[in-house]
Parts: structure tokens; C-alpha cells; sequence
């Protein structure tokens, strides 16, 4: 389960466009941040994606991709076009395919790598899913979840959302707020859709004739749109950004993406049934088996964008850090994960900080919040300056003055991380989650091979 909010000009401080997502997974699904530079490919080319085997096109643009470490595709990224998407699952009516085709993931990828503008990327999102269809298992050890997919594209002029049934879709073009969960949005008023998707709606009954029809009601499945709190969710992030209108900002999509519903430190990550945190927190293989595995907001300002990523589980325990495509590479964030522990993996240092921290959050958390807080908008106000400074550099000044930024804003993180997790595990515990909670955390630890 996921959110993505965008804010466009409407709604910003400067006139930029801010897109934020929360990627919410299993809580072993390791999620590796990785850059890709652009590459020119041999006519007739093959790619195997996540499950087949496409054409690949000729060019590809340079991509920033949060990736579960398991599949091709990537649950949010950007490209150097300034063109940033996040993704999200959807349950409809119509059945998932049982053949391994094109995941939700694959296709956010495939438009990052060959888009130079959201309205392209939605084009070739909606011609994939058309030609390919979408399908095949979407989970690390959840084999039989499956779902459709929805998406919030943006880049630095405009911002679609794009959303999937099977191969139907419909997009709206979006000004001011908009946030999206795990269920469809679009009601009646969208501006691009697939030729049958009205007329598949009226012959399966759905709606009484082409005048009534809404998409959201009548494509959505009720379980598991309604189990997922995707409602509460989105109501929440649209409410907190939309009170905002004229000032959002990264620093208030960072503080979006950490929020427990207003619950701040008295949060206690064990309560609760259901999924209705935007910060989630796993607690259970039931109704709580997903937890953010990682955060991405894109400040699109137009000429040098900054991408704030955590690269970490839990936005709440993780530090927001700048990359810039200018810079030519992401600072070094250790070996691809898996989903056993390995300390030369940044999600994986951070996994002992944020489970550590799960096991007395109100009083643990204290000793995060305060610093991780000043270092953000040191971050922020230095990105500023330095983007600043950079535009009126030569292209190899640029990169070698950003690169240097993002290098010094990831070492500055780690050694704080680091701090932190040693005083941490030393920590008595002044007050103890739930039983069935520390269960379920013992037994994800000793899956990973993680001993706290």
C-alpha cells in the first residue's frame, strides 16, 4: 500500500512542482535506490523487464529509480528530463490476468526511460499496458498479490494522474493537489481514456448508461478498496497539503510523508488494525504486512531539479538527502540488497535503527527527531545555494560542485544514522509494544538474519 501526492504551481511557494510518494511494501523487500545514465541501444535489441522479454528502444534517458530489490521496474523515480512518477496498487472489478505480463513497476520504469515530458510518459505507459496488458505476482514473498495500477506523473509544466483497469485506463490532468492511495480517483470528468472504457462499464452492468458513468464507482472492487484505508489516506494527505495551498514546499512534503494521523512522538506503531497511517508501520501478516519501504519527493523547479530520497525504510527514522541528475551519479549507497541483512547495504544499516527505534517509539524517538529535523533544512537551504551558484556555472563545474553537495548531505546522514542507532540499542525499554507486536518483529529479524 502507497500514497503519492503532487502539488503543482497552483499550490507551491516558487511555482515549481512537488511530487511526493511513500513506497509501501513487505517489511524484508529491501528497496534500492540506483541511477542509470542514458544509453544508446543497438536497433532490435531485446529487454527482459520484471517477468518479459520487449523491445527496447533505441535511446534511453538517465533514470533515478527506487526499485524493490527483486524486480526490473521501480515503485518511484525521475528522469533527466525532469519527469518524476509514482505508482501505486489498485483493486477493480475486472480480474487480474493470471499470466506473468508487465508489472505496475515496469511500467513506471519503460516511461521514465523513454519520456521527456509527463504527457509523453503517460502515452507510453497507456500504449504499453494496451499492447502487453498488466499482471503476474507484485509481491517479494506474497506470491498471490496482484493488482492494477495507478500512477501521478509529473514534470516541471504539468501533472497527469493515470489510472488502470486491466488494459481500460482514464487521466485527468491535474492543477493544485492531488493525492492518490490504493483506490481509483477519476470519477466522471477525465480528459484521456481508453476507447471501451465507458462501454465495458455499461455492458457488465456497472452503470446504468454512458451519461451516469463515473469511473471510481464503477470499476472499483469494494473489499479490498475499502480494507486497504485508502480513503482515509488520501482524504488525510490532500486535507494536510491542501492547507498549505500557496506554500507547499520539500520540506512540508517531507513532514507529509512522516505523518501517524497528527499522532506525532505519542505514536505507538503496535496499535491500530488497518493501514490508515500515511508512515506505515507493518505489525502484523494480516492487515498490517506492509510497511514504507521508501520515500522519494521531486522538487521540479525547471532548470536544476532536486530529488529528495531516503533511500531507507520509515520516513519518520530516515533522512531525506539531494540528488541531481547534473551530478552525474548518486553518492555511494553500498551493494544491491536482498532480503537478508547485510551491512554494507544502506537499507539495511537503517533497518537496525528503525526496528530498534519500533520497540519504544515514543521515548526512542526523541532522540531522532530534533536533529533529523535541523539536518533536513540545513539540507534544504544549502540545496538552494547550491543550485543557485551552480546555474551560473560551466556543465563539468556543475557536476562536480552538485556531486560534491550530495556526497557531503549522504556522509553527514550516515554519521548521524549511525549515532543514533548505537545509542539506541542501548536504550532501556521504558515501555514495551504489545506481545503479538514483538512477535511478529522477532520473527521478520530472524528471516533477515538481522539480530538486534
Amino acid at each position: 500500500m502507497c500514497d503519492t501526492i503532487v502539488a503543482t504551481k497552483e499550490a507551491t511557494g516558487d511555482g515549481s512542482v512537488i511530487l511526493a510518494k511513500n513506497s509501501d511494501r513487505e517489511p524484508n523487500e529491501a528497496q534500492y535506490v540506483e541511477y542509470h545514465p542514458a544509453r544508446s541501444h543497438k536497433a532490435g535489441e531485446d529487454l527482459k523487464v520484471t517477468y518479459l522479454t520487449i523491445p527496447q528502444a533505441e535511446q534511453t534517458r538517465a533514470v533515478l529509480l527506487s526499485r524493490p530489490f527483486w524486480m526490473w521496474g521501480a515503485e518511484m523515480g525521475a528522469n533527466d528530463a525532469g519527469v518524476v512518477i509514482g505508482n501505486e496498487a489498485v483493486f477493480t472489478k475486472l480480474p487480474m490476468r493470471s499470466e506473468k505480463l508487465l508489472l505496475g513497476m515496469d511500467l513506471l520504469r519503460l516511461a521514465l526511460e523513454r519520456s521527456a515530458g509527463a504527457g509523453e510518459a503517460l502515452e507510453v505507459i497507456t500504449e504499453l499496458l494496451t499492447r502487453y496488458g498488466q499482471g503476474g505476482p507484485a509481491g517479494y514473498e506474497d506470491k498471490k498479490l496482484a493488482y492494477h495500477n495507478s500512477f501521478i506523473i509529473a514534470d516541471p509544466k504539468e501533472a497527469w494522474v493515470l489510472e488502470t483497469a486491466d488494459r481500460q485506463w482514464a487521466a485527468k490532468r491535474i492543477s493544485g493537489v492531488y493525492s492518490i492511495s490504493n483506490g481509483l480517483t477519476i470519477g466522471g470528468g477525465f480528459d484521456k481514456a481508453s476507447p471501451a472504457l465507458v462501454s465495458t462499464a455499461v455492458q457488465k452492468g456497472w452503470t446504468k448508461s454512458e451519461s451516469d458513468f463515473e469511473f471510481a464507482r464503477d470499476y472499483s472492487d469494494w473489499f479490498f478498496t475499502t480494507f486497504s484505508m485508502c480513503r482515509p489516506r488520501a482524504a488525510r494527505t490532500t486535507e494536510i497539503v491542501s492547507g498549505r495551498r500557496g506554500s507547499v514546499d520539500s520540506r512540508s512534503m517531507m513532514e507529509l510523508l512522516r505523518d501517524h494521523r497528527g499522532e506525532g512522538t505519542s505514536y505507538e506503531p503496535h496499535r491500530g488494525l488497518f493501514m490508515n497511517k500515511v508512515c506505515m508501520h507493518a505489525a502484523n501478516g494480516l492487515s498490517r504486512a506492509s510497511q514504507t519501504t521508501g520515500s522519494l519527493v521531486c522538487h521540479l523547479g525547471g532548470d536544476i531539479n532536486t530529488h529528495w530520497i531516503t533511500g531507507t525504510a520509515a520516513p519518520c527514522t530516515s533522512i531525506f538527502k539531494p540528488f541531481f541528475f547534473e551530478a552525474g551519479g548518486l553518492p555511494d549507497v553500498g551493494p544491491e540488497p536482498t532480503g537478508r541483512y547485510d551491512q554494507k547495504s544502506l537499507w539495511w544499516r537503517h533497518e537496525r535503527l528503525h526496528r530498534a527505534l519500533l520497540m519504544d517509539y515514543p521515548t526512542r524517538i526523541a532522540l531522532v527527531e530534533k536533529e533529523r529535523n535541523e539536518l533536513e533544512r540545513r539540507f534544504i537551504a544549502q540545496a538552494q545555494k547550491t543550485v543557485a551558484e551552480a546555474l551560473k556555472l560551466t556543465a563539468d563545474q556543475q557536476k562536480k560542485r552538485l556531486a560534491a553537495f550530495s556526497r557531503e548531505c549522504f556522509a553527514q546522514a550516515e554519521e548521524a544514522e549511525s549515532r543514533w542507532t548505537e545509542a539506541v540499542v542501548k536504550m532501556a525499554i521504558a515501555k514495551r509494544p504489545s506481545a503479538g507486536f514483538r512477535s511478529y518483529w522477532k520473527k521478520q529479524n530472524k528471516k533477515a538474519g538481522l539480530n538486534l
